[in-house]
């Protein structure tokens, strides 16, 4: 009597758990589609479209105020796009700043049409990769990408120098600086065997002799130039500046 009472508790119970695990089968997906679909979309920009808002205040500012063709164009991150005294430290010449900050190479390279090309520049001075490392992406693939770069411009502007400004390890990123250097090196290979291009080294201004960062170049955000860091880079540039901009 009593295995008999003990045998259907136990069939009781299992025809309960039975029952339950079938319930949450049929009830979990539709939580979990539940809120998929309440969950509100992102409307924040993505790829490309990111930089839309950018570049098109670009070209709105172009409409009232052109600027001069034939001038230098200096293109790239936020190292370019917060250079405020870029004119200024180079007076004899006329520049035009189309950075924007965060972008990649591949980003320059998307919106050359309409940030480099209608200014009919009589250089292009490129400052990215550095994002682009940072952002988890291959040297190899960054390099890759600068070549598609020069490529682009050539392809409207086949005799145009194209000047690599290149990158400084800065101290929020410091864990990057190997990857950077790599970059650099690629590139200066790249420009002593492709006639036109030119490369511009950068890489020591933000390192002491003892291999530590030169913190006091920079903002408080230890990743972004301060005015002293900006003058160390202008003499670098400064000579390539000059070359060009005597060229007719």
């Amino acid at each position: 009597m009593k295995f008999a009472k003990w045998r259907s508790a136990l069939v009781c119970a299992l025809v309960c758990a039975l029952v339950w695990a079938a319930v949450c089968a049929a009830v979990s997906p539709a939580i979990v589609r539940a809120q998929a679909t309440s969950a509100p979309a992102s409307t924040r920009p993505t790829g490309f479209a990111r930089w839309e808002k950018e570049i098109s205040a670009f070209e709105a500012q172009d409409k009232t105020s052109p600027p001069p063709k034939n001038g230098l164009l200096f293109t790239g991150s936020s190292s370019i796009r917060l250079w405020k005294s870029l004119p200024g430290s180079f007076p004899d010449a006329t520049i035009v700043n189309r950075g924007f900050g965060g972008s990649t190479i591949a980003d320059a390279t998307h919106f050359a049409d309409r940030i480099i090309f209608p200014y009919e520049p009589k250089a292009v001075f490129l400052r990215a990769g550095g994002n682009d490392i940072h952002a988890g992406e291959p040297v190899e693939r960054v390099f890759v990408d600068y070549k598609d770069f020069v490529a682009k411009v050539r392809s409207k502007m086949p005799d145009v120098p194209i000047v690599f400004i290149g990158q400084s390890p800065a101290p929020s990123r410091w864990a990057d600086r190997d990857k950077v250097k790599r970059l650099n090196e690629l590139v200066e290979q790249y420009t002593k065997e492709t006639p036109g291009l030119k490369y511009i080294e950068t890489y020591d201004l933000t390192v002491t002799p003892d291999g530590t960062p030169r913190e006091e170049l920079f903002i408080k955000d230890k990743l972004h130039p301060n005015e002293e860091g900006y003058k160390l880079m202008a003499q670098r540039i400064r000579p390539v500046v000059d070359q060009v901009a005597e060229k007719k």
